[in-house]
This record gives C-alpha cells, sequence and structure tokens, in this order.
C-alpha cells in the first residue's frame, strides 16, 4: 500500500497498489488467463517437466553447514533439502563420514516444513535457520549447537516468522521459547539467553523503508514490548539498523559488540564495544563481581565503508578513497585494508598503522574473504575471472602474511568457500567450483596444503567429494568472453555461451541478460534450468557485465549511480549492438531478460530501443520511478536511484518506463511477470506497466502478464511454482524468436 495520496488524475492506475483488493486481484486474474489462452499453459510443454525434473531431481549436491560435533565426537554436517516428496523442504543433518559416501546418506530429519505447513494451515517457505553459537552457550557443551532461530515466511515474502528450536530434541522450544510474529525482522542471539532484536513492536519501530528503527535487548522469559529496553535506534530516514557479536576469541581476539545505523543503502555508522563474555549474558546469569562494559565507540570511519573483525584486527572496506592520517598514504576505493582493533577504539583513526590486504586495479575487485582456524583465503576478480589468495593469520591474530606461491590463476569460473569448523581448530573448507557448462564439483581443501605447494592451480584440494551430474547437454558449447564499446567509449566485458559451430548468420535465437545495479556481480554460474529451457534448443546465452554491478569494484557501481543510470542502460545497448553487429543474430532474433533492477533495465530496453530486441521478458520489476520511493522498500533504494520529490526527477524520469510509454510505438512482445507476495518491489510497478499498455494499445501490443499469487521477491514459492514461471517466460522468449527467423 502506497504511503503517499495521489489522485487518480494523476496517476489513473493508483488502484493497482491496493496489493489484495479485489479490484487488483481480479486484473492480475483476467490477466493470468488472457496470458496462458495466448502463449499455453506451461504446464503442458516438455520445458516444464524437464525444469521441474531438474529442481526435484535427487542428484544434486546437498550443500552443508557444519553444526559441531554428536555424541561420538563426529562432526555433524546440516543440509536444508527440496524434492519432489518434499516441495517445501526438509531440515537434516548426517555426518562427515556418512556424507563423503557416494549414495545412501544417512541423513536424520529435523524438521519437516511440509508436515509443518499442513499442521498450521500455512503454506510456509523456509527462510534459513540462525544458530546459537557454541562459544556462546554457557549451558551445554560447547562441540554442539544446542538452538537456533528458525525463519519461515508465508508464501515467499520478506516479512517472516522466527520461532525457536532445541536442536537436542529436534522440536520446536516449549520453556519460555524467543518467537516473533510477522515482520522484516533482525535478530541474533546475544548468548543462550539474550537475543538482539530489531522488529516491528508498533509506533515509530520502523524506518521509512519497512525495516527495524530500534534495537532491543529481550531476556529470555520477558515481554518483548514492555520488558525489553531499547539498546540502540535510528532515524526513521534511515534504511534499518541491527546488531551483532563478533567472537574472535579462537583467532586471538576478543569479543566486540557492534550497532549499526545503515543511513542509505551505501552508507552505515558503527558503534563498537569490547565486551567480556559476561556481558553478553542475562543480568542473572553474570554474577556479583561483572563489572559494567565500556562504552561504545563510534568508528571513525567514513560512512560508506564496511568493517568486521578477525582475530586482533579491524577490517575496513573502502568505497571511495581514503586518507586516515592527514598527510599520510591514501588508500584507493576498493581497497580492503586491517590495522589493530584495540588501537583504533582507543585512539581513532590517526593513531594507527594500516595495512593493504587488497588494493585494486582498474579491471580487478574484491569479493570477500573467509577463514579457517589459521588462514584467511581472498576471493577477488580479475577481468571477471575468479582468483584466490591465501593469507597465515599469525602472532595470536595480530598478522595476516601472503603465502608467496599461493595466489591461483584467474578463471572463468565461479567458486565457493565454506570453512568446515575453525572452532575445532580445522583448516579445511569446502571447495565449490561450477562455470556456464559445467555443473558443480564439491570439494574437500585444507587451506595448510598451501604452504608445501609450489604454486600449482588448486593445490588446496584434498579430495573430491560430490559432482552434479550434468543436468543439460552441454555437448559442443564453448565459452569466451568478448567486449563491446559503449556510447562513451568505455568497454564492456561480456560472456557468449553458444555452439562451437554456430552458423554467424544472424537467425540464432539470442538471450541477453543483465542486472547492472547495486554493486551485484554477475559471473559464470551454472544454471541448470536456463540449459534445458535455451542452451539446448541451440540458443545462444550472453550475459553482459555493465556498469552499476560491481565486477570492478565501487567505480564500477557508482559509474551508473542516479544521473548517470543511462551508463547501464548504453552499455547494455552497446551489447545488444555488438551480437547483431557480429551476426550473432539481428534485432528480431535478439531477446532480453531481467528481474528487480534488472526489470527496470529491460523495461527501458522496452520504452528506449524497440527496435533493437525480438522479445522481453520483464521479471519483478521497478517500472515507477516516480513513486518506487513510496511503495515497500522502495525508498531505501534512493541511494541507487535517486529521491524523485526532489530535482532528481528531472534524470529519473529519463528511464521511467511507466512514464516514457509512448502511444503508437510498435513495441515487441514482452512477457512481464511479477508475485501478489513480493513485499520487496511492489507488483504495482508490474500491473500499472501493462495495464497502461494495454489501455494505451486498445489491447493490440503483444504484451502478456502472469502475477503468482505466492512467491515473494523470487517469484515461486515452490518447485511447481517455480518451473511454471521458468518455463512460461523461456518458451515465451524462444518460440517468438524461432518464428521470427523463420521469418528472415
Amino acid at each position: 500500500m502506497s504511503t503517499t495520496t495521489v489522485s487518480t488524475a494523476e496517476d489513473p492506475y493508483i488502484w493497482l497498489e491496493e496489493v489484495e483488493s479485489e479490484q487488483s486481484l481480479d486484473f492480475a486474474r483476467s490477466a493470468n488467463a488472457a496470458c496462458l489462452a495466448a502463449l499455453g499453459n506451461p504446464e503442458e510443454k516438455g520445458t516444464y517437466a524437464r525444469v521441474l525434473q531438474i529442481l526435484e531431481s535427487d542428484d544434486r549436491i546437498p550443500h552443508v553447514t557444519h553444526f559441531g560435533v554428536n555424541d561420538d565426537g563426529e562432526p555433524i554436517l546440516f543440509n536444508f533439502w527440496k524434492d519432489a516428496k518434499n516441495p517445501k523442504g526438509l531440515w537434516r543433518y548426517t555426518t562427515l563420514s556418512s556424507y563423503k559416501k557416494t549414495s545412501d546418506i544417512e541423513w536424520t530429519t529435523v524438521l519437516d516444513v511440509d508436515a509443518l505447513a499442513e499442521k498450521d494451515g500455512i503454506s510456509w517457505v523456509w527462510g534459513g535457520s540462525r544458530p546459537l553459537p557454541r562459544s556462546r552457550d554457557p549451558v551445554y557443551s560447547k562441540d554442539r549447537v544446542t538452538r537456533a532461530l528458525i525463519v519461515l515466511s508465508r508464501g515467499g515474502s520478506d516479512a517472516t516468522h522466527v520461532k525457536e528450536f532445541d536442536l537436542t530434541t529436534n522440536d520446536f522450544v516449549t520453556d519460555q521459547p524467543f518467537q516473533l510474529p510477522e515482520a522484516k525482522s533482525r535478530v541474533s542471539y546475544k548468548s543462550r539467553n539474550v537475543l538482539l532484536v530489531g522488529t516491528d513492536t508498533g509506533p515509530d519501530s520502523l524506518t521509512d523503508s519497512g525495516y527495524p528503527r530500534t534495537v532491543r535487548e529481550w531476556v529470555r522469559g520477558t515481554d518483548l514490548l514492555t520488558d525489553a529496553k531499547v539498546v540502540f535506534e535510528g532515524e526513521t530516514t534511515d534504511v534499518s539498523v541491527s546488531a551483532f557479536i563478533s567472537d574472535e576469541r579462537i583467532w586471538g581476539g576478543g569479543i566486540y559488540e557492534v550497532y549499526s545505523r545503515a543511513m542509505t543503502f551505501y552508507t552505515s555508522k558503527y558503534f563498537v564495544r569490547s565486551v567480556q563474555f559476561e556481558h553478553l549474558l542475562a543480568p542473572d546469569e553474570r554474577g556479583p563481581y561483572v563489572s559494567d562494559p565500556p562504552d561504545f565507540v563510534e568508528l571513525d570511519v567514513q560512512d560508506d565503508a564496511n568493517i568486521s573483525f578477525l582475530g586482533k584486527l579491524l577490517v575496513i572496506t573502502l568505497r571511495s578513497d581514503w586518507e586516515p592520517v592527514v598527510g599520510g598514504p591514501v588508500y584507493k576505493k576498493g581497497s580492503v585494508i586491517y590495522t589493530d582493533a584495540e588501537t583504533f577504539l582507543q585512539k581513532g583513526r590517526t593513531g594507527c598503522e594500516y595495512k593493504i590486504l587488497f588494493e585494486p586495479t582498474e579491471r580487478t575487485a574484491y569479493e570477500y574473504y573467509s577463514v579457517t582456524k589459521n588462514y584467511l583465503i581472498l576471493s577477488t576478480m580479475d577481468n571477471v575471472k575468479s582468483r584466490l589468495q591465501f593469507y597465515k593469520i599469525e602472532d595470536g591474530g595480530s598478522r595476516l602474511t601472503l603465502i608467496e606461491g599461493g595466489s591461483q590463476e584467474a578463471q572463468i569460473r565461479d567458486v565457493g568457500i565454506r570453512p568446515i569448523d575453525p572452532y575445532s581448530g580445522s583448516d579445511e573448507f569446502w571447495f565449490t567450483t561450477s562455470d556456464f557448462v559445467t555443473p558443480s564439483t564439491l570439494f574437500l581443501a585444507d587451506a595448510s596444503r598451501m604452504e608445501t605447494t609450489n604454486g600449482e592451480s588448486d593445490a588446496f584440494i584434498v579430495e573430491h567429494v560430490k559432482s552434479l551430474p550434468p543436468q543439460f547437454d552441454a555437448s559442443g558449447l564453448v565459452v569466451s568472453q568478448c567486449t563491446a564499446t559503449s556510447k562513451d567509449g568505455t568497454q564492456i566485458p561480456y560472456f557468449i555461451v553458444r555452439k562451437e559451430d554456430t552458423v554467424l548468420n544472424g537467425k540464432n535465437p539470442t538471450l541477453l541478460y543483465g542486472y547492472g545495479g547495486f554493486e551485484v556481480s554477475l559471473g559464470p554460474h551454472y544454471v541448470a534450468t536456463q540449459g534445458v529451457a535455451w542452451l539446448e534448443r541451440g540458443g545462444v546465452y550472453v550475459e553482459a557485465n555493465i556498469r552499476g554491478g560491481g565486477e570492478f569494484g565501487p567505480s564500477w557501481h557508482q559509474a551508473g549511480l542516479k544521473a548517470n543510470r543511462n551508463k547501464c542502460y548504453e552499455d547494455f545497448i552497446a551489447v545488444g549492438e555488438h551480437l547483431i553487429e557480429t551476426k550473432v543474430c539481428s534485432p528480431k532474433t535478439l531477446a532480453v531478460r531481467g528481474g528487480s533492477n534488472g526489470g527496470l533495465l529491460v523495461g527501458n530496453m522496452y520504452t528506449m530501443r524497440p527496435d533493437l530486441f525480438g522479445a522481453i521478458h520483464c521479471a519483478v520489476p521497478l517500472l515507477d520511478m516516480k513513486r518506487f520511493h513510496t511503495l515497500l522498500a522502495g525508498a531505501s533504494w534512493m541511494a541507487e536511484y535517486g529521491n524523485p520529490d526532489t530535482d532528481d526527477w528531472e534524470f529519473l524520469q529519463k528511464y521511467s518506463p511507466y512514464h516514457n510509454i509512448k502511444e503508437g510505438t510498435e513495441y515487441p512482445p514482452i512477457l512481464v511477470t511479477t508475485s501478489t507476495r513480493d513485499d520487496r518491489v511492489h507488483p504495482a510497478h508490474a500491473r500499472k506497466f501493462v495495464k497502461k499498455l494495454m489501455d494505451g494499445s486498445n489491447g493490440k501490443l503483444p504484451v502478456y502478464y502472469y502475477e503468482n499469487i505466492e512467491g515473494g521477491h523470487g517469484g515461486a514459492a515452490d518447485a511447481k511454482q517455480s518451473a511454471f514461471m521458468t518455463a512460461l517466460a523461456y518458451d515465451f522468449m524462444f518460440d517468438t524468436l524461432s518464428k521470427n527467423a523463420m521469418e528472415l
């Protein structure tokens, strides 16, 4: 529902912002029926069955987290799993020895979400678990996680319910449980009997973006509203506030309690104090001789910097150049630097010595770091290719030393790193790889092996554990990286996946995908559904690394912000034109697809360059840039797009597809999809855009609309819904382009 009163004269389709009004739902149902009548029911076509088979396949790798050890001292691995019999999923665990088996893994079910949904009469969608850290459980063995907060949503919405679960009984906690009703909550354990909670507690508890404005400290057995004191708060104009504990004791450091205010999507203020373990406990658990914790210190870092702790170190990730000491070194935006945490807290930024963990070049960018007991693994991108470096954590967590010869050569692949259990002193980690045509492979790896290697690639691998069998026929497919030149001369890389013997005659059905926002990086992921729905049918797939993303760090992202948003669209157009110039396709055989911010991208392709594309799929999109900030979480995105209530509207209106529809224009076929239950990007963006197109052309334009009644921002709540939406989109695009190709 909107927060600003607008008349129907100003916006004749404002009524579609009432999410669940009968009038709005009647429009959605009518449009859904017309869409299926025109395009056919995807459930009756082969693509749907193939996609569903993949989504429900037992051949998928059951990726795991590690939650300590069982009574026999063996590591326990937890996994969340969906299949045909369990569409909503099973939360389960096994032992490490069983997990390594090639088949017949012995799983123990902890929570059956399908059974819970039937019992409660609610279409629950799993939102994850937030375990009580072993190091903060003073009651039970520190080798085992005993409690977890289970997050569930109705139909896949961002607003969730939180329920506490007992992992010693495999049931929900019944004795004074922590439990939160539906809200966009931020919650974590401070200790076994204390939670740090940001949630909807009534008036003034939320920001304009709909996220928590306050943090409460909630002691078990007390009332959240009347007894839990507010320990931190931000402004209503902030995006959100949050709180967390960074326990660095196993790396030689201390315990840091952190509060943060996210003033915008990219700026935050951090307030930190170093505490004793006893300070994390409920008051009646602390004992009579525990001193009061110190006061919080506001970290004197730039508002657009991110911070984390490792051992005795404060790690600072920069989004803009920073000169912490006047006359001293200037650290480049995109750099990751570190310093002694306690010194920073006591003396501020001018009293510290800084060291560089990563410094970007024009074509390299930081992704993330992960830590084992004794090593830091740094993941970076080099021209959108993955690269790893290894550092030794030394001197009780106060120094990082690069392992010479341990840097991996950049490769076109996606990698995932998940430490197995640093709390047990292990340097082992799970290492997963994949690319556009190679399915995921999971390895057991050991960071300590890098100290004895001679620099050979992936020398950290101990053993192959599991591989995903090929989910589609990738024979003859080749992956290459190409470059297009944007309007201002900037070189825009893109990946292209095609058959090696593809004839460059302009007739190949080609799908161009992009995102270009929020510093999100695209890269070579194995997407099996895309493989069967597009590549296996002879289509060409292209992924564009346009500005606005994070492929080359903050500079690449900031080059497409606000008034410079046109750069993102010019980049995408340049890639499309390059595909046509090189005869991969023609405008009639080129489709574009994007979701969320990517939906805004392809919505602009529709209104800016209707001559360049043969079909468009616009998913869960932003399209009304005049009112986006009044709808659901939209206010949180003004740092990305601008504020339409100010002079920013002068540039915002240029890329507001809803306002740039021109009657009489020959637009290409478009399929717009969204979800009624999407509480992040309001479904009115899609509804209003489509209704305006339909009315302006008297229904003559090839405009198709489908609104899933469940699904949240992902567009689907279970495998069948996901298969339906996927098949609908891919069949629409491929059939449209194939028909066009026959006419060339």
